[in-house]
């Protein structure tokens, strides 16, 4: 009976990580359009790792944790949630959300160069393959002539890169880190943690706080949305699979996220696709693909078997 049940769980959480972080990228645009990009991060973080807690106690699941499980979630949340989502938010301010998306689809491919660095894997002659075919892709999104023309548009993009890779380390770091066993309680520390760190950012960069009680209507909506269903329902799916799955599998989810922000990107926020867009998103994913797919296309190969992927716990 727990193979089965385990397997729905997984299902279950790639979902959220497919669908649900693919609507993230329009709900952020949309706040961070009336609110300040780290304070909003905050906010979100903070509040949803609360209710994380009220749901434990309700639960009976203690939240109690060692000293260096907490020191792991704060190093987690700065590489997820501190950098790793708040200054995605703010590159929101100048960036759409489906170009915003379509660069972080490369996200397998810092995955892959990361453990190469760190882990010492080698790269599968298909996965190079994949890897000049992302670069390929992420020029041809850059260098397109809305982004080199509006105004921090580049920095924005810039800074994304940056984001992919804190967030490709945080990936290897919590596959092999001592954390909390739960994985509400893992997502709960680490979106407290994070959030408290992003309270700094906003402070160090001198944001104007507001009241909920002074946002519009839409952005009341999209906070909850983000807290709900962005920050507990995702990210807790997010956690729960690297440990469950490499990290390359988890970082699949970048081939269905740009394409819910494109098309939600383009019907609410009216955002242009241009056709150097199309086949930036076709080059990238297919650079992801060959990525992901490592092992089916060399599993046959005369040069025998390919090494273990890192499991996580």
């Amino acid at each position: 009976m727990k193979a089965p049940k385990n397997t729905l769980f997984i299902v279950l959480a790639f979902f959220s990580i497919y669908v649900i972080w693919g609507s993230t990228y329009l709900l952020n645009k949309i706040a961070v359009m009336e609110l300040p990009p780290f304070m909003l991060a905050a906010i979100r973080f903070i509040t949803a790792s609360i209710l994380i807690f009220v749901i434990c106690k309700f639960m009976g699941i203690s939240i109690a944790i060692t000293k260096k499980q907490f020191f792991n979630t704060v190093i987690a949340g700065f590489l997820f949630l501190t950098f790793g989502n708040g200054v995605v938010v703010w590159a929101l301010k100048y960036v759409d959300t489906g170009l915003a998306a379509l660069e972080i689809s490369a996200q397998p491919l810092v995955v892959l160069i990361l453990m190469l660095i760190f882990q010492g894997k080698k790269i599968q002659p298909m996965s190079m393959v994949g890897v000049f075919l992302g670069i390929a892709g992420i020029y041809l999104l850059v260098s397109q002539q809305q982004i080199l023309t509006a105004e921090n548009s580049v920095l924005g993009m810039v800074m994304i890169f940056f984001c992919m890779i804190s967030w490709g380390y945080g990936s290897l770091f919590v596959g092999k880190a001592d954390l909390p066993k739960n994985y509400f309680v893992n997502t709960g520390y680490q979106m407290l943690t994070g959030g408290i760190m992003l309270i700094g950012f906003s402070l160090v960069f001198n944001e104007p706080w507001s009241s909920p009680t002074e946002w519009s209507t839409k952005v009341g909506y999209t906070m909850i949305l983000l807290i709900v269903f962005g920050s507990i329902v995702a990210f807790t799916s997010f956690n729960y699979l690297l440990q469950m799955v490499s990290p390359e599998k988890v970082a699949t989810s970048t081939y269905v996220n740009p394409i819910i922000a494109l098309l939600l990107g383009w019907y609410f926020l009216n955002e242009q696709i241009t056709s150097q867009s199309i086949i930036a998103a076709a080059v990238l994913l297919t650079g992801v693909y060959f990525i992901n797919t490592k092992k089916k296309l060399t599993l046959f190969s005369r040069f025998g078997k390919v090494p273990s992927e890192p499991s996580g716990k």
